[in-house]
């Protein structure tokens, strides 16, 4: 198959009539693995905001099965699209990552925040390190899913465009990032399950890499020290010689979808697998799948950008 050939016919396409075949082909044939690190630099950013990571340090999650918690993040996304958002699969999925949030006095302004580093994080990081940027119909479908998305978790104030994803995404960052302990307790044990994917000896490395491609705001408010301006100027170099390979193969066939795989699950998993123990102690009641967990709002966060930042290494 021709390089660009899927992306012609994506351009022939409407978004908002066909957003889950194109994200489909987005995530599983144009880009997914540029998709899958512009996802994980997504998680990194939401330890930016302390009450955030202050949520997730004391839920002890990451801690306790940190590769679990990545691995179900990105598989229960993964399952509400996978025969559909609107499918009973698609909707017993939102519902049960709903129940996993339900236990939590989590402001609707977080999970908005949270909602648009997953539309906004990985566009950018495609058009910074993928083999081609997004077209318009793909930018566009990445907000048209969030926003179903939102809608099946019962977010409010949704927005419509991609646009006024990356407005809310940067306004809010802009206001809410200051450097917690909790941060860097969050985004480090993160880092070393990212670090832990490579053999032992390249470890402290692909950190150190992965480091030099985060910005400076992000950095500031997890509490690491900026990596040596060569350092950052190879990794990207190293990133865009990769996608500059990835342009010269053929496209994927449509017979040869790349699927997640998860190191949690190496025999697969179902969707009750997926989440804390306690979230699948009980079947789901029809209540349950309409009704939402009240979200109380909750008193802003106390700048502590005045905390020392602490060294990486």
């Amino acid at each position: 198959m021709g390089r660009y050939n899927r992306l012609r016919r994506i351009q022939r396409m409407d978004p908002q009539q066909d957003f889950e075949q194109i994200y489909r082909w987005i995530i599983h044939y144009e880009f997914p693995r540029t998709y899958l690190q512009g996802t994980s630099i997504a998680f990194l950013r939401d330890y930016g905001v302390p009450r955030i990571s202050q949520l997730l340090d004391r839920t002890q999650e990451f801690e306790r099965a940190g590769q679990k918690r990545y691995d179900d993040t990105v598989l229960i996304t993964y399952e509400m699209v996978r025969e559909g958002m609107h499918s009973e699969h698609g909707r017993t999925a939102a519902a049960h990552l709903n129940r996993i949030h339900g236990r939590y006095r989590i402001p609707n302004e977080d999970f908005l925040y949270v909602l648009a580093t997953t539309v906004v994080g990985p566009k950018r990081w495609i058009d910074r390190f993928g083999w081609r940027r997004l077209s318009e119909q793909e930018t566009e479908t990445l907000a048209l899913v969030g926003r179903r998305m939102g809608e099946m978790m019962g977010i409010s104030g949704l927005p419509g465009t991609y646009a006024a994803f990356e407005r809310l995404h940067d306004d809010y960052e802009r206001e809410m990032f200051a450097y917690d302990p909790a941060n860097r307790r969050v985004a480090a044990t993160t880092l070393r399950i990212m670090a832990s994917w490579y053999p032992a000896p390249a470890r402290r490395m692909a950190t150190r890499v992965l480091l030099a491609v985060l910005d400076e705001p992000l950095l500031k408010a997890l509490g690491f020290r900026p990596e040596p301006r060569w350092l950052r100027a190879a990794a990207h170099r190293g990133f865009r010689a990769r996608a500059a390979l990835t342009r010269l193969l053929p496209g994927r066939p449509e017979r040869f979808p790349r699927k997640p795989k998860a190191r949690t699950y190496p025999f697969g998993w179902t969707l009750d697998d997926l989440g804390p123990h306690w979230a699948h102690t009980r079947p789901l009641t029809p209540i349950e799948d309409e009704t939402l967990p009240e979200r109380a709002p909750v008193p802003k966060q106390s700048s502590a950008s005045e905390v020392p930042h602490q060294e990486t290494r």
